[in-house]
């Protein structure tokens, strides 16, 4: 599936399943809230905090997912092409980050 493809996917689910996009402010909500699943699952699989009970079950990647689906709604609604966007972002961090990262100490 092409990132295009995921737009498209996910705007026919929401309009056809979803009803109708909640609002983007709410979006914007949303998807912190899946952040901070995320990151919460994060922490615990890769750095000190313990499991909750609560916690048992979940999966990376479907957090992931879930973080990435409510982006797609964002994109959707304000009328951003994340393909393109993402090739931009590329063109941008190859001029500015050309040298910089080879020349961190602190990645060597």
């Amino acid at each position: 599936m092409t990132i295009d493809q995921a737009q498209q996917q996910v705007d026919h689910w929401i309009k056809t399943v979803g009803v109708r996009y909640f609002n983007e402010l709410t979006n914007l909500g949303i998807l912190m809230e899946e952040v901070g699943e995320l990151s919460r699952l994060m922490v615990r699989t890769y750095g000190e905090q313990s499991f909750k009970e609560s916690d048992k079950g979940k999966e990376i990647a479907d957090e992931m997912a879930d973080v990435l689906w409510v982006l797609i709604c964002l994109a959707n609604q304000t009328g951003v092409n994340l393909t393109e966007a993402l090739q931009k972002n590329f063109e941008k961090k190859h001029i500015r980050d050309a040298e910089r990262h080879k020349q961190n100490d602190k990645l060597q």
